[in-house]
């Protein structure tokens, strides 16, 4: 048998200029994300049957590949040259679809790590986010951008290059003795108990991109952030970051019509009435977690302002994906 364990992630700044749409045809895009410690789990073991078992939210039990339903498992599997008949098990902390945490890319990566553990080969952390792209992007048509795979496969607080060549340059950023600490410190997050389809969303995003000229100067503008955040967050300025998610929260509710709702925006209202600095719904928006970067003196008052969410306790991840458990396969 082989587990591996993957982390989701929160992204921060710069979510979208990450798509096709926009770092295609710019100098480039960028995004400052970190790992957290919440896992998405992936065990593969030698079926008896000459068949695929596959349990996650559904069962499946096939007798070719082509025959999956699952398009992640199904094109994980084409990838990695499976020959072995398999049962494939996931598991997740959190909700896995629909989170904003970047669930889905975790999935791909992970299953990617376990296969080729299988077959005895080793990923680095840059292949294994590469192939994960190819999957997602390419083989299944995906309207999503590059970022959840790097964060996945690497691990740790980055700021993530977007090339318009398809490359992907990962720095991570390294903040003084007890920065880091005090950053997660301030940060709460909040599950609002729906979920959505990301691809909708982001597929407007990125038609928008592609049309819209005022948009196109949004998505600059929250490239920017990311930069900013970057050198701020190096020089040890955790308090930094409430400022630059409430200015991305606004624009990025510009980038498409689903990213909000008068619900999430009353949310949001009252979590900066309680003394919330800024926040976002994490991902594409439309549901999911809500993030907020709040001072430890008012985070009482801006739990007691959101009581009907559900607070998820969460830190950093300074690991990507990786083999946790590898058994005998013979």
């Amino acid at each position: 048998m082989i587990i591996s364990q993957t982390p989701f992630r929160i992204s921060f700044a710069g979510g979208g200029t990450d798509l096709p749409a926009f770092y295609r045809s710019e100098e480039y895009g960028a995004v400052v994300s970190t790992a957290i410690d919440k896992f998405v789990y992936l065990a593969i073991h030698r079926y008896f049957d000459r068949k695929f078992l596959l349990k996650y939210a559904r069962t499946e039990l096939c007798e070719r590949i082509e025959d999956i339903r699952h398009p992640l498992i199904r094109e994980c599997l084409k990838m990695a040259g499976t020959t072995d008949f398999l049962e494939i098990t996931s598991f997740a902390d959190i909700p896995s679809h629909g989170s904003g945490l970047g669930s889905s890319s975790s999935f791909t990566v992970g299953l990617l790590r376990a296969l080729y553990a299988q077959r005895g080969r080793e990923m680095t952390a840059a292949a294994c986010a590469a192939m994960a792209c190819e999957v997602e992007l390419e083989r299944l048509g995906e309207p999503i951008g590059r970022q959840d795979q790097y964060a996945a496969a690497y691990g740790g607080l980055n700021y993530l290059r977007f090339l318009p060549d398809g490359k992907v340059e990962v720095e991570p950023i390294t903040m003084p003795e007890g920065a880091m600490a005090a950053l997660a410190g301030r940060l709460m997050l909040f599950y609002t108990g729906v979920t959505r389809q990301a691809g909708e969303i982001l597929h407007e995003q990125g038609r928008n991109l592609g049309l819209d000229a005022a948009r196109r100067e949004n998505a600059r503008a929250m490239r920017g952030q990311a930069d900013a955040l970057r050198a701020a967050l190096a020089a040890g300025e955790s308090e930094a970051l409430g400022a630059v998610l409430h200015e991305g929260w606004e624009r990025k509710r510009r980038m498409a019509s689903g990213v909000s709702s008068p619900e999430f925006d009353a949310i949001y209202a009252r979590a900066r009435a309680a003394g919330a600095t800024g926040g976002k719904l994490l991902g594409a928006g439309g549901g999911g977690f809500f993030l907020f970067d709040v001072a430890l003196e008012r985070q009482a008052a801006v739990r007691a302002a959101l009581a009907e969410l559900r607070e998820v306790p969460f830190g950093f991840e300074p690991k990507g994906t990786r083999v946790i458990y590898a058994g005998n396969f013979s």
